[in-house]
């Protein structure tokens, strides 16, 4: 594939905007590796093979081991992962994947006690964040380096 257009040059203020959020992402006070967590399993689930790359990086940079980054796409079936980030992994798929989950009662009322509300919406802020890069990823075939 044959990247379409660099949108960081093409569209300075809709980058800077971008990093206004990344920057409330980063005083959120959410542990790094959880951050690094979702934003792998968001783009996981987006299949943005950039973000993919990028966040895998980022997430053993912050000390994720080899083993919990390669079992990330199955968490489920794995004992790899505590109850905050299998809350914050159950959020992120369920937000992801919006347009056929409707983010469902069941899953609110399971995990709603391991965030304060702050940290839920914190949480929100970042996956929808991620969703915006993958989706301008995706879209202008963004190449990883």
């Amino acid at each position: 594939m044959e990247p379409r257009l660099n949108f960081f040059k093409s569209g300075p203020d809709a980058m800077k905007a971008m990093g206004v959020l990344e920057e409330q992402i980063a005083r959120s006070g959410l542990d790094t590796t959880l951050v690094e967590l979702v934003r792998l399993r968001t783009s996981q689930i987006n299949g943005c093979a950039y973000c993919v790359d990028k966040h895998a990086k980022d997430a053993a940079k912050a000390g994720e081991s080899d083993r919990r980054l390669a079992t990330l796409s199955v968490w489920r079936e794995t004992p790899f992962f505590n109850e905050r980030e299998r809350a914050a992994l159950e959020w992120t798929e369920s937000l992801t994947l919006v347009a056929s989950t409707h983010v469902p009662d069941e899953i609110w009322e399971r995990i709603c006690h391991l965030f304060s509300a702050t940290e839920w919406v914190d949480l929100t802020l970042l996956i929808n964040t991620v969703n915006a890069w993958n989706r301008f990823a995706i879209a202008f075939r963004k190449q990883p380096v």
